[in-house]
């Protein structure tokens, strides 16, 4: 037997006969429904030997579909099929290989960091670096980086700017266990796992020089936990200002001070107990992006590196038990206008 149909006739005819499948059963059989492919359209059956609900599609011309369920009939309109786009030919030739999970641990660390601006389209896309030993994934938007590397075994190298929402398509339609093979053409990406197909157009152009921008210098190095952090960043930001979300971070001896002054709305400060190795530094960042990053640390410990107030600052979890690495960084912003 083999059909075609489009998933919300599917899910039309399938939910109309589940009413009438038992949840519990001493006949196994019940707990099942029939599916029954003939010439005038698809049958789909189900019962409890006390009801029944048995569903009837009938291909009515080119662009017409019955449905019929007791005493109950749709038509439905379309349009005939050979106005569907066409599929893009993608061949899995030679194509990567990757655990869905694996993939999805890079969609889940680094997509949040893309832009949703329309200024820079190149921004709204994550890098995907795809090498014979390791894949990796870069997104910013020019103010914050999220950067993952994990070991793999695929084809060629290639640099891939995928849109996030195709991205996100991955980690919904495929179980984490499930081996997805990756495979692109001029200007598309293929993601193929069972009898799941799923394509998405590259955003096209060079992608910034994000190595440029991650400091190899920072000798000022704070260790923070992560939720203590965050809950002092969530009061601060009270009554920070709704443009810059701007705070200031006082980092001296075994503390790091948190400071905040906006116009009409008021000030406030915090403290908070911290390791810090280095020279006293006072820099300003937007709550926001410092939030952001801190959630999708994978540890209970994150590590702060520094250099001066104008200066990037990263953050990289502290204890991570995995072969991935992780890193995101974060431009600081003027204490002073």
């Amino acid at each position: 037997m083999k059909f075609t149909i489009t998933r919300e006739q599917l899910q039309e005819g399938l939910s109309a006969v589940a009413a009438a499948i038992p949840a519990k059963t001493t006949l196994p059989v019940l707990a099942n429904a029939l599916v029954e492919a003939t010439k005038q359209g698809l049958r789909l059956s189900g019962t409890d030997l006390d009801i029944a609900g048995p569903v009837r599609f009938t291909a009515a011309g080119e662009s017409r579909v019955g449905i019929e369920c007791g005493r109950t009939r749709f038509k439905l309109l379309g349009l005939p099929r050979e106005e569907f786009p066409s599929f893009p030919a993608v061949k899995f030739d030679g194509a990567w290989k990757a655990a869905a999970g694996v993939v999805h641990k890079l969609v889940g660390h680094v997509a949040f960091a893309t832009s949703t601006e329309e200024s820079r389209p190149i921004l709204n896309g994550v890098l995907w670096e795809l090498r014979p030993d390791r894949m990796r994934m870069v997104a910013t938007n020019g103010h914050r980086l999220a950067k993952m590397d994990v070991p793999a075994k695929g084809g060629m190298s290639a640099d891939l700017i995928v849109p996030p929402k195709a991205l996100e398509q991955i980690r919904r339609l495929f179980a984490p266990d499930a081996d997805i093979e990756i495979a692109k053409s001029d200007n598309h990406i293929g993601f193929r796992a069972g009898g799941t197909l799923v394509f998405s157009r590259l955003i096209e152009g060079p992608y910034p020089n994000y190595e440029q921008v991650i400091p190899r210098d920072n000798d000022k190095v704070a260790t923070v936990e992560k939720a203590a952090m965050m809950a002092a960043l969530r009061r601060m930001s009270v009554v920070a200002s709704d443009q810059t979300h701007r705070i200031r971070l006082a980092f001296a001896g075994g503390a790091v001070k948190f400071s905040v002054q906006t116009p009409d709305l008021g000030e406030a400060q915090d403290e908070l107990a911290v390791t810090y190795e280095g020279e006293p530094l006072e820099i300003g960042f937007n709550a926001m992006y410092l939030l952001e990053i801190l959630k999708y640390m994978p540890t209970d410990e994150v590590r702060l590196t520094f250099k001066a107030p104008e200066r990037a600052a990263t953050a990289e979890p502290v204890g991570w038990d995995d072969p991935a690495s992780y890193m995101a960084l974060v431009m600081p912003l003027r204490l002073v206008d």
